[in-house]
């Protein structure tokens, strides 16, 4: 039998075209009554019925338990001729909206009239199982209203037949459901004055508060409402706090291995570095970059690149600059050590698309030379004083790691000089936009910048912090893309 689809509300039969609208010569107009509600309900409380129920009262306007009509005037329009509709946009909006999930067979009601801090109704829905509970439980409700007298599914015996009373009965089965079908809404358990040791293990369980139902007034279940879903709110955001700090913690884990201490000792070059995720990964990116002084003198720097952004390409890029110290201490250089960094990547990387640029100098014990390997990578960008800033020779750029098995990475040689600035970096300094346009800042433009830069004397630190303002600048805003850079300086 197809299930039928919900409404935030029963329609008056005015509305629907099965009744006429009430005028002043007809006398007041007058609703139908939910079924299981009293005759003398306030208007400042709505009440809204399952599709189910809004048809059965349209079709049969009368108590099928007590045989009376459960048509009702309400006083506030009794008399004035308004229609249903004007009745229903004079009410609304409301700020609280509350599910009452209670079956109470005398059709007495439990829950009084309800106004909110601001002077309006608080509207309430009613159903009566957990069936309807789970079709009326849209984003709109606030705080549900759990009567524990409620009559919970008896679970299946052998042969088809429920559980006898008492037997392996859960009280709080019922509440142990609601709290799993709305894990965010505040719930109140109602419960009566002979039964507080319930309503307490009703808390214990995950309800905000408990009431009895027999004590309850308006006033003071108007305030607990308040209280349970404000208590609610501060118990997520106290839970979201928890696992934004866990999240914190995890990521700078990889933050020390993205943005490791250079070892440097005994080196007369000083070294600088800038890293920027992009602007959709607020704290990790697909950037790596190492700096290391060999034994014998020789000064290693290394940065590279994994394609895509977030932890799983932050992670592979630890695994890969951690690989690529290693095996730097352990005597391997060019060639040789950009061969095994690909079998790392190949193994390591969750899918074959996946791979990584990388550029990879060493600069000998006097400081004057260095051999230079591209792996897919953009060439670093050498300046000396007297001399405007260039990028090094890229013709023997050899292909990205983990595209094609066997590739090799050609080693060159270039002369450094006394005193200079090599700047290695990622390509997010180099992609970024130039004005509103499609124009991209590009190599060229980058190295105007520093030429520019340095002639205004910036070096170091803040020479790194000033290219990355002013590509942000002109990219109008936060980069698209990671961007990683490292400034290594000799002085004469």
């Amino acid at each position: 039998m197809p299930v039928p689809v919900p409404r935030p509300r029963a329609i008056p039969a005015v509305e629907c075209g099965q009744a006429p609208a009430a005028s002043p010569d007809r006398g007041p107009s007058t609703e139908q009554a939910p079924s299981g509600t009293h005759p003398a309900e306030h208007p400042a409380t709505r009440r809204e019925k399952t599709p189910e129920n809004a048809t059965e009262k349209r079709e049969n306007p009368t108590d099928t338990r007590t045989g009376t009509s459960t048509g009702i005037h309400t006083g506030a329009d009794a008399g004035s001729g308004r229609s249903p509709r004007d009745r229903t946009e004079s009410a609304a909006p409301t700020n609280l909206t509350v599910l009452l999930i209670e079956d109470d067979p005398a059709g007495s009601p439990i829950v009084p009239d309800l106004i909110d801090q601001a002077g309006k109704p608080i509207r309430v829905r009613t159903a009566r199982n957990l069936t309807e509970a789970e079709r009326l439980l849209t984003d709109d409700v606030h705080c549900i209203l759990l009567d524990l007298a409620l009559s919970a599914p008896s679970p299946a015996r052998p042969g088809g037949e429920g559980a006898a009373d008492g037997e392996g009965a859960d009280e709080l089965a019922v509440l142990r459901h609601v709290l799993e079908l709305a894990p965010r809404h505040a719930v109140l358990a109602l419960t009566s004055s002979s039964d507080a040791e319930r309503g307490a293990e009703a808390v214990a369980v995950g309800a905000q508060d408990y009431l009895f139902r027999d004590e309850l007034d308006g006033r003071l279940l108007s305030r607990a409402i308040r209280y349970a879903v404000e208590r609610k709110r501060s118990d997520s955001a106290e839970r979201r706090l928890a696992e934004g700090r866990l999240r914190a913690q995890e990521n700078r884990r990889l933050e020390r291995g993205l943005l490791p201490t250079p070892l440097l000792a005994g080196s007369p070059l000083r070294f600088a570095a800038r890293y920027r995720p992009g602007r959709s990964r607020a704290l990790l990116g697909g950037d790596f970059y190492d700096v290391v002084r060999t034994p014998d003198g020789t000064v290693h720097a290394m940065i590279g690149d994994v394609c895509g952004h977030g932890p799983d390409e932050a992670a592979l890029g630890v695994e890969l600059r951690i690989a690529w110290r290693a095996l730097t201490l352990a005597g391997l250089c060019g060639d040789e050590l950009l061969g095994t960094l690909q079998q790392v990547l190949e193994h390591e990387r969750s899918d074959d698309e996946i791979f990584a640029t990388l550029c990879a100098v060493d600069i000998s014990p006097d400081g004057r030379r260095a051999g230079l390997c591209l792996a897919g990578h953009p060439s670093p960008l050498l300046a000396a004083p007297g001399v405007p800033a260039r990028l090094l020779p890229y013709d023997n750029n050899g292909p990205a790691l983990g595209l094609l098995p066997g590739a090799r990475w050609p080693r060159t040689q270039v002369e450094l000089g006394a005193e200079w600035s090599l700047m290695l970096y990622t390509d997010g300094l180099i992609e970024g936009h130039v004005g509103e346009g499609r124009e991209r800042l590009g190599q060229d433009g980058m190295v105007e910048m520093v030429r520019r830069q340095r002639a205004e004397g910036l070096d170091g630190e803040e020479l790194l912090r000033a290219a990355v303002n002013e590509v942000r600048r002109l990219n109008g805003g936060e980069l698209a893309d990671d961007l990683a850079v490292v400034l290594l300086d000799r002085t004469a």
